[in-house]
């Protein structure tokens, strides 16, 4: 029973808190009130929430942030809260699919209606992926970028810079010039071509600017004997940050077994989601997190990568976090031991004994997704038991002819 005068919303009791931001990894309660989270500490008492879920055995982490998706266009066949709210997802990043020309339209049809929380790196490219505009250099220009994410600086984390096959550098100097005016990060990726390098690429690059896609097999990492070469340790070093990316062509376990051992491990995880790395090899946030978990990274390192550190590199320090007084965006994951497969971008098999799956999303303190049903009462204690908030499905006018069925 809670109190009449029960103080919490919801409690989330016994689960494991990882919280990097804030140095938390241990049994701790979390209580939330109107949306954001009023309460952190050992042994809350279950008489002051109106509603309780047990987590014993499970990890109660931030909202997970994937820094790289694909919401719009060509891309689009993903819906953000489709690959978000079931994966512990609630903000995602889309990583250039708009320009200045277009990101009014992408506000409009995919940031506005989503109820996961949708930012956007701006393409250095007017035209952004669409009509395969990234090729033409005249589409390649700071000035517009700079002005558009000016005007909407709570939705435009950063600039980026993809796809572009010239024999020189110019879209990634173009990105960064942008990033500069408009005080924001650049991510960019590698495309080769005989007149460009990936170390002349890298030192273009400021200061936590990041390079995705850091895993594939295109990109130039490794000398003949598989040891990383010395100017990406150099880059690091220089605070040149990098990003899985995983994508449908650029994770590759020939690639990450041999440089993750030598230290060259991500900033950030991401999944880079669209149609092709969804579907194919499953490239969800928890499995990407999960496949590097196999290959070597701590349940720690990675929930890091996945929250705080997105966060950080996008200058957002609001998210990522499970502080009191932030918005109630959690993810609650459990970690299961067994005997499992995982795919890459070259739809190779690797073994392990370690998979991350999410059990309930929490997003602005509502329970958006409960894969088990914790949080539901059992049927059998409700009686003759109806839905209360049906609402009106006659809006839903594709779907008129099957109300009554």
């Amino acid at each position: 029973m809670t109190s009449a005068n029960a103080k919490h919303d919801l409690l989330l009791k016994g689960g494991h808190v990882i919280d990097p931001a804030n140095g938390h990894d241990g049994p701790l309660d979390l209580a939330i009130v109107n949306g954001v989270i009023a309460e952190l500490a050992a042994e809350l008492p279950t008489h002051c929430a109106e509603q309780t879920i047990d987590l014993t055995g499970l990890y109660v982490t931030p909202g997970l942030i994937d820094v790289h998706t694909h919401h719009f266009g060509r891309f689009a066949q993903v819906n953000p809260d489709v690959y978000g709210i079931p994966n512990g997802v609630t903000t995602v990043v889309d990583a250039g699919t708009s320009g200045a020309e277009s990101f009014t339209r992408f506000k409009e049809a995919v940031i506005d209606q989503a109820r996961i929380r949708v930012l956007a790196l701006l393409n250095i490219c007017r035209q952004g992926m669409l009509k395969h505009a990234e090729q033409d250099r005249l589409q390649l220009r700071s000035a517009p970028c700079a002005v558009v994410i000016n005007e909407f600086p709570d939705h435009i984390v950063g600039i980026k810079a993809a796809h572009y096959d010239g024999p020189d550098y110019h879209g990634i100097e173009q990105a960064v010039e942008a990033g500069e005016s408009a005080g924001k990060p650049v991510m960019i990726d590698y495309h080769r071509h005989p007149d460009r390098n990936y170390r002349g690429l890298l030192a273009r690059l400021r200061p936590g600017d990041t390079h995705t896609h850091m895993y594939g097999r295109h990109t130039p990492q490794m000398d003949d004997d598989g040891v990383l070469y010395p100017f990406i340790t150099e880059a690091r070093e220089r605070g040149i940050q990098f990003d899985v990316g995983h994508g449908g062509f650029s994770f590759w376990f020939s690639t990450a077994s041999k440089l993750i051992p030598q230290g060259h491990v991500p900033s950030t995880i991401s999944t880079d989601v669209h149609a092709g790395s969804y579907y194919l090899p499953r490239a969800t946030m928890p499995i990407t997190m999960s496949k590097l978990m196999n290959l070597g990274l701590s349940l720690n390192q990675v929930v890091e990568m996945s929250t705080a550190a997105p966060a950080r590199w996008m200058k957002r320090p609001e998210l990522g976090n499970l502080s009191v007084g932030a918005e109630a965006d959690v993810a609650v994951l459990e970690l299961e031991k067994g005997d499992f497969g995982f795919v890459d971008s070259g739809l190779a098999r690797m073994k392990g004994d370690k998979r991350l799956t999410c059990r309930v999303t929490i997003l602005k303190g509502e329970i958006a997704w409960d894969l088990n049903g914790i949080s539901r009462p059992e049927f059998d204690t409700l009686g003759d038991y109806v839905r209360l908030d049906e609402g009106d499905w006659s809006e839903y006018s594709d779907w008129t002819g099957y109300q009554n069925d």
